[in-house]
């Protein structure tokens, strides 16, 4: 009989562990600047990064500095478009990218403030690409594509007098707070060093604590990643964020416990409460490396979204969550938590593709490892 009772308190504490409504604990909370949308485009990877890099300047010279997310997207439709092309349309294109292009574009041509390149013309207070991507440069590449031979005109030249006027002329010099710069010596004024980041991510497919280029569909600039185990990618998160370094993230997103309405992200172990799973707390699923393989290569999990990290929280049972800076704005009829999402450490495990860090944000065994010395 005692034995009994003992079951059953246990049970009962079980269960009321996994039905109570959320509260959360902020263990880490980084410097981060305005949630901003990026409204009807898919340009999530230059909002994220940009976002990352304006908290990397916080933490480098503690300026606050919106800077312009459309000032690298331009540059990088130049790069997309010529990818296209040169694979003679075998190739994806479309307003998708990954995080190293925005490093890419930083390296190679600077970087400006909002306030000087805001992508936005004359009239106009939110950001559309559709028609400029899917009709106006489908139509040059594709018509160029068909037949170079009979194309009238520079295909190339043609792609820039579509950038100039949907997003606004390339910037050569401006004026910044009473100085004047190019977009490279702005660059050197925020210290960044586009050579110190890297990209993180674990997949049983390549061999541990080596670089290879992931094939998911937004990588045509064929950038390369750092491969690690599971649980190491996760210890190279927390440490970051523990040491001030803020984190970029490629994430599925299409999980339907992923809610920007409900500021929350988890994985429950029971597909049948997911709609409680968005306001109370519940069991989650155990992540194994050949799982999280698995839901890769099934396409499960694919590289839909790119977001920002800004810190970690615990939930009052000590589970891990970070704090994800969106960028779909911060209308609270639409977003809770003033636009961030709170992702479970399970939801991290199974659904991030990648993370980009500064290298100083590892430690010196795993720097070691992976032969960053």
């Amino acid at each position: 009989m005692k034995n009994n009772i003992v079951l059953c308190f246990v049970l009962l504490i079980s269960l009321y562990g996994f039905s109570q409504a959320y509260e959360f604990k902020t263990v880490v909370d980084l410097d981060a600047t305005d949630v901003i949308s990026q409204d009807r485009t898919g340009t999530c990877w230059s909002f994220s990064t940009s976002s990352f890099l304006e908290s990397e300047i916080i933490r480098l010279t503690g300026k606050r500095i919106d800077l312009s997310e459309m000032y690298s997207v331009r540059h990088t439709y130049h790069k997309k478009a010529w990818n296209y092309v040169m694979r003679q349309g075998k190739a994806q294109f479309g307003e998708g990218g990954l995080a190293h292009d925005v490093i890419n574009s930083v390296s190679e041509f600077g970087i400006v403030p909002n306030s000087v390149y805001t992508g936005l013309m004359e009239n106009e207070t939110t950001h559309n690409h559709l028609k400029m991507v899917d009709s106006i440069f489908k139509t040059i590449l594709d018509t160029y594509i068909k037949n170079p031979d009979d194309y009238t005109s520079n295909w190339q030249e043609d792609v820039d007098v579509v950038l100039n006027n949907h997003l606004g002329k390339d910037v050569a010099t401006f004026n910044y707070e009473g100085i004047q710069y190019t977009p490279e010596s702005f660059l050197k004024m925020t210290t960044l060093n586009p050579e110190d980041y890297i990209t993180i991510t674990s997949f049983n497919h390549a061999p541990y604590y080596s670089r290879f280029i992931l094939n998911i569909p937004d990588n045509f600039s064929n950038g390369s990643f750092y491969n690690v185990p599971l649980d190491d990618m996760i210890m190279i998160m927390n440490h970051a964020l523990e040491n001030g370094f803020s984190i970029e993230l490629d994430c599925d997103v299409s999980e339907k416990t992923f809610s920007s309405k409900n500021g929350i992200a988890v994985i429950p172990e029971d597909s049948s409460k997911n709609t409680e799973a968005m306001s109370t707390i519940q069991k989650e699923k155990v992540v194994t490396p050949e799982y999280r393989q698995q839901e890769f290569e099934n396409y499960h999990t694919t590289d839909d979204h790119l977001m920002h990290i800004t810190g970690i929280l615990k939930d009052q049972n000590g589970t891990i969550y970070y704090k994800v800076k969106n960028s779909w704005g911060s209308n609270p009829d639409r977003v809770n938590h003033g636009g961030y999402i709170y992702m479970s450490k399970t939801y991290m495990k199974l659904k991030a593709i990648s993370v980009m860090i500064h290298k100083d944000a590892l430690t010196d065994g795993m720097s070691n490892q992976l032969r960053l010395n």
